[in-house]
């Protein structure tokens, strides 16, 4: 008997416990901010927190994609057995990474000098950092865990996880916010950790019946079916690439900003500019989870799934873009972010550029999703390479060359990256879908 296609309904149902996992998580960087926002210096926690998260993501990049490999690869108990060794090697050898950077004198020379940061602002990253030194082995490992549970059907444990983590936040943020006399760029990297390391715990008891499953060896490989390492190799690599040049992102524009107008100003700014964005972001973020585990099940989810995402592009940009050009606006970056006037200010023109990304998003998780279930990876990593390039490129003529306000510089060097992104995958889909 041929597989049922999944309709639209059946697509949302399996799509929203993602998506509210991914909304919850997306929400702790305004409220983080909301909190730096309303405690001593401000613009210079702000700042701070923006660099130290940028950096943090980079070195945890190459770790992102362990959901992906663990949703694709792991069948048996073989394959779990192999995947979980590769993702804990390569979590741990990520956290040496960031000790050994914090541990020596190369981490001032690049804020001081590098990125150029105020003083203040270096001492205050470093702070910062040395709190995140947690994140590259918590969140590998919890990928692989929330990995496991999409595969079997689990997605809304991953939801579970993620109410656990965004609990954890807030409670040590307000506690440390009302009980502490801790900078504000401090309370929020205590806060990110202490919630990172929660849910990476939940998750993995979570996923104890799945383990106890695959660990009891039903369903092995044979011989010739067995997971190697050379294929987690040539099946990962492409994806850590993708995700760590992606990543890069983030430093790369923090480095521009600290040399254009306003430096300050603007690395104030942008972190509340792309916690909100973010949001609506993140939504195209479960798609993607929702598309591989769909098309893994059967090919002939493939119409649902795109006429879903298409769907989900139209309505999370339509939302995002009632805010941006509305009062509305006003009341997220003063009332609810406690940014000054003259700061929201600031941050109105680069939230109204960022306004198509939520739909560029879900575009690109789209594109990926036929890819990844494809096994045309290297696609991928390719075209991330164009988008960071074209973030590089539009930044120093924005910014150096035309003398355009970082912030606003960054916002439109985003878009074109990502448009750029889109175009490049667009022939290679089109190829693997028809």
């Amino acid at each position: 008997m041929d597989p049922v296609p999944y309709s639209l309904g059946r697509t949302f149902r399996f799509w929203w416990p993602l998506a509210l996992g991914w909304f919850m998580m997306s929400v702790e960087g305004p409220f983080l901010a909301a909190v730096i926002a309303r405690l001593e210096n401000p613009m210079e926690n702000l700042a701070a927190y923006g660099v130290a998260f940028s950096v943090a993501i980079l070195v945890e990049a190459p770790v992102i994609m362990m959901l992906s490999a663990s949703t694709a690869l792991v069948e048996d108990g073989d394959s779990f057995r192999r995947v979980r060794s590769f993702a804990f090697l390569l979590s741990g050898l990520l956290t040496l990474v960031m000790v050994a950077m914090l541990s020596t004198p190369l981490w001032l020379w690049v804020a001081s000098h590098l990125i150029g940061l105020p003083d203040e602002v270096a001492r205050l990253t470093w702070q910062a950092l040395v709190l995140l030194v947690s994140w590259p082995g918590a969140i590998g490992y919890r990928r692989f865990y929330q990995g496991l549970l999409i595969r079997h059907g689990m997605p809304r444990r991953v939801a579970y996880g993620t109410v656990v983590r965004l609990m954890v936040m807030t409670t040590t943020g307000l506690t440390l916010y009302r009980y502490s006399s801790l900078r504000g760029v401090l309370v929020a990297g205590m806060a990110l950790s202490a919630g990172v390391l929660a849910e990476a715990v939940a998750s993995r008891i979570m996923a104890h019946s799945v383990v106890r499953h695959l660990s009891a060896g039903r369903g092995e490989s044979t011989p010739a079916q067995a997971l190697t390492t050379a294929q987690i190799l040539r099946f990962y690599l492409p994806l850590a690439m993708t995700s760590t040049i992606s990543m890069a992102a983030h430093p790369m524009v923090t480095f521009f900003m600290g040399r254009a107008p306003a430096p300050l100003e603007s690395l104030a700014v942008l972190p509340v500019v792309n916690s909100l964005v973010f949001i609506f972001r993140a939504m195209g973020l479960a798609f993607q989870e929702v598309g591989i585990t769909l098309l893994a099940e059967s090919p002939v989810n493939r119409g649902p799934v795109a006429r879903f995402g298409a769907l989900l592009a139209v309505v999370t940009t339509t939302v995002l873009a009632l805010i941006a050009f509305t009062p509305l606006a006003e009341m997220w970056f003063v009332t609810l972010s406690g940014l000054t006037k003259d700061l929201a200010r600031s941050a109105l023109l680069p939230l109204r550029i960022l306004t198509l990304m939520p739909a560029l998003s879900v575009f690109l998780s789209l594109e990926r999703t036929f890819l990844v279930h494809g096994r045309r990876t290297a696609q991928i990593s390719y075209a991330t390479a164009v988008e960071v390039a074209g973030i590089a490129g539009l930044l120093a003529l924005f910014t150096m060359g035309m003398g355009v306000n970082g912030a606003v510089g960054a916002a439109l060097a985003f878009m074109g990256g990502r448009l750029a992104s889109n175009l490049v995958l667009l022939r290679p889909t089109l190829r693997v879908h028809l």
